[in-house]
């Protein structure tokens, strides 16, 4: 029995362990394709208008709605079921504070009557106004409304959401135009993350040296039979070689500009919550000299009041 009881628990801690390294993975890559997402949608900005057509936008899109319906608790019926919910429920609820927030006029359209279409169009207002990163991140700071809505291990509980916010904030510099009457807008189906345009395959640096070096095995041992005008593939190779090397040093420069740009935007962001926290802690100061300053005058009152009731008596 005891050996039943310890085999037992091996199988629970282990199943543990699987379900919360699978739930880090799936924070992982939500978070790594949202950076790539945002990337390309700045990328595409520089040449075109990005509008509901435009397929980077779709997917940055349904990557964001993923993101935002994460471990998304359901709503419990009068009868004990729990039903799906929409991430437009949190959000509606979180970020009804925001100064000019476009929640009451998304509510009022006529052509929008599901709450995940309702969703939808807050993400594209909330685009075309360059507030997104706002709305995200005054949700965020409602931890309290946030727990209700969310089971643990979701990713706007975790270390990511901090990571959400400074990425939303780059989206800020381009222009969108969106339609608010178009399929895209369609409540009735799910959306679907296209993973196909951050796939990408690079070759390893010892990978490549080993390929070249099979190469020039391959060419010396046919250089053997060969006539002294057939000995050309060792200067190509070489070239191949160095073209290689450069094509990596470039790939470098580029992720290094991507990061330096991103570590940029995200310093700003902080140097903006720094400011906003300075401010609040301004006003809880006042409010707390406010408070004691009236504590001590309302003590003098009774202390006058029990003084004149004790000259009565």
């Amino acid at each position: 029995m005891a050996s039943l009881s310890l085999g037992g628990l091996k199988v629970s801690a282990r199943r543990k362990s699987v379900q919360s390294r699978n739930a880090a993975v799936e924070r992982r890559n939500l978070i790594t394709v949202c950076r790539f997402s945002v990337k390309t949608l700045i990328d595409r900005s520089c040449f075109e208008t990005i509008d509901d057509s435009s397929p980077e936008f779709n997917n940055f899109a349904a990557i964001l709605e993923q993101i935002l319906s994460h471990r998304l608790k359901g709503q419990i019926t009068w009868f004990g079921y729990e039903s799906p919910r929409s991430f437009w429920d949190y959000i509606r609820v979180a970020c009804c504070k925001v100064s000019h927030n476009c929640i009451c006029s998304i509510e009022n359209m006529e052509n929008v009557s599901s709450s995940r279409a309702k969703g939808r169009a807050w993400i594209r207002v909330a685009l075309m106004e360059k507030h997104l990163s706002e709305y995200i991140s005054a949700a965020l700071r409602d931890f309290k409304t946030t727990r209700r809505f969310y089971e643990d291990g979701a990713i706007v509980l975790g270390e990511e959401a901090n990571m959400l916010a400074g990425m939303l904030l780059g989206l800020n510099a381009i222009d969108f135009s969106f339609c608010l009457k178009g399929e895209g807008l369609d409540g009735n189906f799910p959306a679907v993350i296209d993973y196909t345009p951050y796939l990408k395959f690079t070759q390893s640096s010892d990978s490549i040296s080993s390929d070249e070096e099979e190469l020039r095995t391959l060419g010396s041992s046919g250089s053997e039979s060969s006539t002294p005008e057939n000995i050309g593939p060792p200067f190509i190779m070489d070239e191949n070689s160095w073209y290689n090397k450069c094509k990596r040093v470039e790939q470098k420069y580029r992720l290094t500009l991507e990061q330096k740009g991103y570590l940029e935007e995200l310093v700003r962001l902080r140097e903006t919550q720094l400011a906003e926290s300075v401010s609040q802690n301004k006003l809880l100061l006042q409010r707390i000299e406010d408070m004691d300053l009236a504590h001590k005058m309302e003590k003098e009152q009774l202390e006058y009041i029990i003084v004149e009731l004790q000259d009565q008596l």
